[in-house]
């Protein structure tokens, strides 16, 4: 007889974006990580041979200034930071096969050997660039780094790289009486030369590699945004001082941290396989037949999509099968905010709930797209008391006790053979749902069972069939249809919820295995043991107190706050003008058709203008404020013969009207009731 041939196992390495060692994790944050988690198990749950592996992105000149304000090392810095990063991720069921450091002898050897690679295959340019420089700390100065007043406006404390009041961007140099964040010196000029690596040369092969398949179509197109502008060399060195790894044949020149970052990805896996007598190239050679797939969000494309697979392909390697991008992360509606106590540390959220509810309400919203997700607050303690307290639980809760009065035995026939094969045939539509990180449909499947399973339940009444004479069997083949819709439906749910069903393992009194499609389970060697409660309901005092922890954790940050816009507000009055200039403003209505993120600015919202006639492009300092989401299909009010600017992200087309006192309190400007765009306004 010949034997079947068994498919080969799919070899998978996963990664998720690296979290910066200079904070804790937030409940932005576990979107990643927990969308991450439950693709792997659910791909091991399947048989597939995935490795899941992450590490602490540990380098750059903002962990080395904490450290030292700290008094610590940067070495104790980052391996304080570690520690609790893994603790948390740990007990949010985040379950690394290892996690890691980028500051590593991994990472140094497979950074340096990355980057002979392109210097060999001449994709490393050196050339003498002029930055600001901190005299007295003797550091070259980020943007972030440096504040003045605006070269434009003349608007005060402003960063050294755009003005938020007018939008103007500038050097840090233009500024007016510019000073070092760090220190408080004026900057000076100086010329120093670094490593750029020759991204332009690989535009055809990243306008081909973004369109077959490796991105979600959105991605894709944004990427073509990028590809269509033209690309520029991307410049990989920072200067001494910094925490980081030296460039290779260079003195006081150090990689910078997006160079090593991602190849850390590689460096964690080079780290687990070295304990287990593994070859980490077999994932990244050139022929590997493994699968590589990167889950990040949408604010760090550009490395991931464009400068990453360029690197990879100079070098020999092999380049990423899928980057999965997700959005991010809104509280009741809006972007998390410190003062509403919505910006929510992981280790609150742990202080007063159990991670399962996040996890899976999560999971509920989660689909394959880029867009932002929403933690509604109510709808949170409505879904999870709803869907995992009233509907899956209260199946094993509503009919375990007859078995275990029948002495835990299940019976041997299926009682509803149809509604049986319901749940068998459910479990490839929900597999095919977790391939595609389609999880909000997935749960919408496995709450259908659930659904039927209890009105099959409600229906038969078990609880009045067992005080009938004579119906011994009958409740006891009902309950034992009840207990199967259970096990199959916490096998599907178990990448979601892994601490719910290894509880519900232990009652069931095995491990559920969805290796094969799910099996009735019956007869008379099969039982299961007493029947203990599972999951309590969310409580909503818990939510409030927990909202409330998280104002209060950050209350020490008011006075800061208060007198900085008091600062702002006190800035010099601007040159008088007269009636006849004034007049000359033309104020229009328009409707907001798009808003999105500007990729490598922390400030600006890029808004699509509809003015009747014709669609305006305008860049906006409202990002702090706003959720670009929200911001479409709203009117507001422009200037609208405003002379077109050029800025570094691209043409600004006229400006949006808005006040308020600055940071997230930035209000726009709404016009009358029934305003049709175009309107003029004055």
């Amino acid at each position: 007889m010949t034997q079947a041939r068994q498919t080969p196992a799919r070899k998978i390495l996963v990664t998720s974006a690296l979290p910066y060692a200079n904070g804790s994790i937030h409940l932005g944050h576990l979107v990643e990580y927990i969308q991450t988690d439950i693709w792997v198990r659910f791909q091991k749950l399947r048989g597939a041979d995935c490795v899941y592996v992450c590490a602490d992105d540990a380098h750059g000149t903002a962990i080395m200034l904490k450290a030292e304000q700290l008094g610590l090392s940067p070495e104790q810095q980052i391996a304080n930071v570690k520690a609790e990063h893994e603790q948390d991720f740990a007990a949010f069921n985040i379950a690394f096969d290892n996690y890691h450091s980028t500051h590593s002898e991994e990472n140094r050897e497979l950074s340096s050997m990355i980057y002979e690679h392109l210097v060999a295959n001449k994709h490393i340019a050196t050339r003498s660039i002029t930055q600001a420089y901190d005299p007295e700390k003797q550091l070259f100065l980020a943007d972030r780094y440096i504040k003045g007043t605006c070269p434009k406006c003349k608007s005060e404390d402003q960063y050294g790289d755009n003005c938020e009041k007018c939008g103007a961007t500038y050097s840090p140099m233009d500024l007016i009486n510019p000073k070092s964040e760090i220190s408080g010196a004026t900057p000076i000029a100086k010329d120093s030369e670094h490593f750029f690596f020759t991204l332009p040369a690989f535009s055809d092969f990243l306008k081909g590699w973004t369109r077959a398949g490796h991105l979600q179509d959105e991605v894709a197109n944004k990427m073509a945004e990028w590809l269509d502008g033209g690309l520029q060399e991307w410049d990989i060195s920072r200067d001494a001082p910094y925490f980081g790894f030296e460039i290779p044949g260079q003195t006081g020149k150090y990689f910078y941290v997006w160079l090593d970052a991602p190849i850390g990805y590689i460096a964690s896996l080079k780290n687990l396989l070295d304990k287990t007598g593994g070859d980490w190239q077999e994932y990244w050679k050139p022929d590997s037949t493994a699968e590589v797939y990167h889950f990040i969000g949408k604010d760090i494309v550009n490395f991931h999509a464009l400068f990453w697979p360029a690197m990879l392909h100079s070098a020999k390697l092999r380049t990423p099968t899928k980057i999965c991008v997700h959005g991010f992360l809104t509280v009741n509606g809006t972007k998390m905010s410190k003062s509403r106590g919505t910006f929510i540390n992981a280790r609150t959220y742990l202080d007063h709930l159990n991670p399962e509810y996040l996890r899976y309400y999560f999971a509920a919203k989660l689909t394959s797209n880029v867009d932002d997700i929403d933690l509604n607050l109510e709808d949170f303690i409505q879904r999870v008391n709803s869907d995992l307290v009233g509907k899956v639980v209260n199946i094993a809760s509503r009919t375990a006790k007859f078995i275990n009065n029948a002495g835990g035995v299940l019976a041997t026939e299926i009682a509803d053979v149809a509604l049986w094969q319901k749940c068998v045939d459910a479990g490839e539509i929900i597999a095919a749902l977790y391939e595609a990180r389609d999880y909000s449909k997935a749960m919408r499947e496995i709450m259908a069972l659930a659904d039927a399973a209890n009105e099959y339940i409600a229906i038969q009444e078990p609880w009045k069939l067992a005080k009938q004479a004579g119906s011994e069997a009958q409740t006891q083949a009902v309950c034992t249809q009840g207990i199967n819709m259970f096990r199959a439906i916490l096998t599907y749910l178990k990448p979601v919820a892994p601490s719910l069903t290894a509880d519900a393992e232990a009652f069931l009194g095995e491990t559920l295995s969805w290796h094969a499609p799910v099996k009735f389970r019956g007869g008379p060697a099969e039982k299961i043991n007493e029947f203990k409660p599972l999951l309590t309901r969310v409580e909503k005092d818990k939510v409030d107190a927990m909202t409330e922890a998280s104002k209060e954790a950050l209350a020490t940050a008011a006075p800061k706050i208060v007198a900085t816009q008091v600062e702002s507000a006190m800035e010099p009055i601007a040159a008088e003008i007269d009636f006849n200039d004034f007049a000359k403003v033309d104020l229009r209505i328009a409707l907001i058709t798009n808003a999105e993120h500007v990729e490598g600015s922390d400030k600006l919202l890029r808004l699509t203008l509809d003015l009747g006639s014709e669609t305006r492009n305008v860049f906006s300092g409202i990002k702090n404020a706003y959720d670009p989401n929200d911001l479409i299909g709203k009117l507001t009010i422009m200037i609208a013969n405003l002379k077109p600017r050029k800025m570094k992200f691209g043409m600004s087309e006229g400006m949006v009207l808005a006040a308020g006192p600055g940071e997230k309190e930035i209000y726009l400007l709404e016009p009358h009731a029934g305003a049709k765009p175009g309107q003029r306004v004055m």
